[in-house]
């Protein structure tokens, strides 16, 4: 019996488990635009971005006692120390700002040229490889990201506020610049650990913005408090961790690559709980995007592949061999 569950173990797609963490992280971060959106009615950007990282904090803190992970290797405490004020810190107050003067759909436009500039500074700092397959697939990402953009762009006059653009930039430069420092740190410590302790390192950064936070907490609605939570558990907690087992796994050109799915789920979240009802060219460029992570994510088999799994036993051989 123990033979035939190790067989369908065996039998499982390989990298299952990683491209389920890529789900949640990239569901969770399109959430997060349409959350930041809503809470940042009632809170100011650094407000809004220290009690987002204190909730995170929180639940990150519990799950490192409980599974009594300990303090991060040397190794990975540069990496996560950049990951900490660059991504955490400086990409969540930098897209807080930009989304009060931004639509989401425009904001995860311009955030998702970040994985064009994780891939070159990956190629440059670690070394890795820029297949053609990756650049095509996020050129046609990258198009689709523009198309969802526009579509959604909610200026008054047709025309998006500079300073609303350049805080985006900034968001997206900071998202690739994490990834690149957190990769290296992922060879010392576990995906916990380098996400609690980035996390805790953004928290503190952000304490500066500790007295704005106690003064809108008694006139924020609860809305806007219970978005604020949600962005610490879920887009932060969850997503950052599932982020950093998949970055363990993949490089980081490639996962960033992943992330041109966002806009596209913004269009359907604001859809459903907004009620923006999408309008052909939306829907043209969320298709285009997903297009686009099919191809970056595509691996031929190669003969020599194909042959040794054709020479795999099946599962019910692996069972009767086993007995």
């Amino acid at each position: 019996m123990k033979t035939h569950l190790r067989a369908r173990t065996h039998a499982l797609p390989p990298g299952l488990i990683t491209a389920i963490a890529v789900c949640c992280t990239v569901f969770a971060w399109a959430s997060a635009f349409v959350s930041i959106r809503s809470a940042g009615a009632a809170y100011s950007p650094g407000a809004l971005a220290l009690g987002r990282l204190l909730a995170a904090s929180l639940v990150l803190v519990v799950l490192v006692l409980v599974r009594r992970e300990g303090l991060p290797p040397r190794g990975a405490r540069r990496g996560i120390l950049l990951s900490g004020l660059v991504w955490f810190a400086g990409y969540t107050v930098a897209l807080n700002w930009g989304e009060r003067l931004v639509d989401a759909g425009t904001a995860s436009l311009l955030v998702n040229t970040g994985p064009i500039l994780m891939a070159l500074l990956a190629a440059r700092l670690l070394g890795e490889a820029l297949p053609p397959r990756l650049l095509t697939g996020m050129a046609v990402s990258f198009a689709g990201a523009v198309v969802v953009g526009l579509s959604m762009s909610s200026g008054g006059n047709g025309s998006t506020p500079v300073l609303g653009v350049a805080l985006c930039l900034i968001a997206a430069a900071a998202y690739a610049t994490g990834v690149v420092a957190q990769k290296p740190a992922l060879s010392f410590a576990t995906p916990l650990q380098v996400t609690a302790y980035s996390c805790l390192t953004g928290t503190v950064a952000c304490l500066p913005f500790a007295g704005q936070l106690v003064a809108e907490v008694p006139k924020a609605p609860l809305s806007a408090t219970l978005n604020m939570v949600y962005l610490g558990v879920v887009p932060t907690a969850l997503a950052f961790t599932t982020w950093t087992y998949a970055l363990a796994r993949m490089p980081a050109g490639k996962l960033g690559a992943t992330t041109y799915a966002v806009p596209a789920i913004v269009v359907l979240l604001s859809w459903v709980l907004l009620g923006e009802v999408p309008v052909w060219l939306s829907l043209l460029g969320g298709l285009l995007c997903l297009a686009g992570v099919a191809v970056s994510r595509y691996q031929p088999r190669t003969r020599q592949e194909s042959e040794a799994r054709a020479e795999e036993p099946t599962p019910e051989a692996a069972a009767t061999q086993g007995r």
